[in-house]
């Protein structure tokens, strides 16, 4: 399959999908464990997650989806969101609660 295919399917599938290095348990970077600290601490525990390093073709493939050069990457009903530093700043502000909580209704 296609990985801009692949990609589109996972961001559509799912209400919230987090690229990320590792996985939510086990960050494999500061700033993936950081997204996941302000999913979590906005009541997010149940998220799509793809492990950019199990796949080179996905790592490649979702800085060109997004034209976003870093990972992790947020998506929210499809939306590209932000990194790990647009996360921390929506966190902050209580943006980041109002998205996620309306994807939560819509899910």
């Amino acid at each position: 399959m296609d990985v801009q295919k692949l990609i589109q399917e996972q961001v559509s599938k799912h209400s919230i999908v987090l690229y990320m290095k590792g996985t939510p348990q086990s960050p494999q970077c500061g700033f993936s464990a950081a997204a996941v600290q302000a999913l979590n601490a906005s009541g997010v525990r149940d998220f799509f997650s793809v492990n950019v390093l199990e796949n080179p073709e996905i790592r490649q493939g979702i800085k060109e989806f997004a034209n976003w050069p870093t990972i992790p990457q947020l998506y929210v009903n499809g939306e590209f969101v932000g990194g790990s530093d647009i996360v921390r700043e929506m966190y902050q502000t209580g943006e980041l609660q109002k998205i996620l909580e309306a994807a939560k209704q819509q899910a």
